[in-house]
């Protein structure tokens, strides 16, 4: 028997892009927690964010951050450990801090006359302008250990110039469903890949089947790497067109309500 193993990225797949609500997804929701599926939370969101939205959901399982600079694993989850001890969980970190990458990005913002804005630019309230969130919840967003989301403001030339300056020194850009995302070497892939090896050390004696799903680019990677991958329509543009075409499943509608129809249907194609 199959057991599964479910991926999901947050804003714009299991959450509405515009009021993150994931209540079209409640019924899946339901039906994976009855079956207790390990529902793993992959975003680009803090780990301040992300313990918030997991008592919500009643979420018990491991999580990754900051697609994929860090996964917290709660304490005693995996009977050998799974990383360095923090509170109540257990962390691995895959990526550079921010206070470095907040140098980088200072540097070459004086030394090329790049134009963005940056997390760390805005005050609270245009920081909840431009997510959305109320300003508590821009404050958790703003909780950063290993990336800094901006908004480019300059052209699409200086664009690919910012981006070779940051590849040397060692940090990459990553566009996300509102942002761009400066970041360490690493991405959502490291966190669900160490995972997945976690799990199959854990309970040897499981055929685990692991199900991503997502809308943005950062989660193309993640997509890859997992046996099946869903894409769920973005709220703006062209779907992600992933290589191989044959296990994917594209999901006609946008954010929880594609989340919930191709759940329904890899349910009901391993009902446990």
């Amino acid at each position: 028997m199959k057991s599964l193993l479910v991926f999901t990225d947050l804003d714009g797949t299991l959450l509405d892009h515009h009021s993150y609500s994931w209540a079209p997804a409640n019924q899946a929701l339901a039906r994976i927690a009855e079956r207790d599926i390990p529902l793993i939370l992959s975003s680009s969101k803090t780990c301040s964010e992300i313990l918030q939205l997991r008592r919500h959901l009643h979420n018990r399982h491991p999580f990754i951050v900051e697609n994929g600079s860090a996964v917290y694993v709660p304490a005693g989850y995996f009977k050998r450990g799974a990383g360095e001890p923090i509170g109540e969980f257990e962390s691995r970190f895959f990526a550079t801090g921010r206070g470095k990458i907040l140098e980088v990005l200072d540097s070459l913002r004086k030394s090329h006359g790049f134009s963005f804005r940056g997390f760390n630019d805005m005050t609270a309230e245009a920081l909840a302008a431009a997510t959305g969130l109320s300003r508590e919840d821009a404050r958790k967003a703003n909780q950063r250990d290993c990336s800094e989301p901006i908004q480019w403001l300059d052209s699409d030339r200086a664009l690919e110039v910012f981006r070779e300056a940051l590849a040397s020194h060692g940090l990459n850009l990553l566009q996300g469903g509102r942002f761009q995302h400066v970041m360490g070497d690493t991405d959502k892939a490291r966190g669900v890949a160490w995972l997945m090896q976690c799990y199959r050390n854990a309970w040897p004696d499981k055929d685990f089947v692991s199900i991503a799903l997502g809308d943005s680019p950062n989660d193309r990677v993640m997509l890859e790497t997992c046996d099946i991958p869903v894409v769920i329509k973005p709220a703006r543009g062209e779907p992600l067109r992933l290589e191989d075409s044959n296990r994917v499943i594209y999901a006609e509608q946008p954010g929880p309500s594609g989340w919930q129809w191709a759940m329904d249907r890899l349910l009901e194609a391993y009902p446990g």
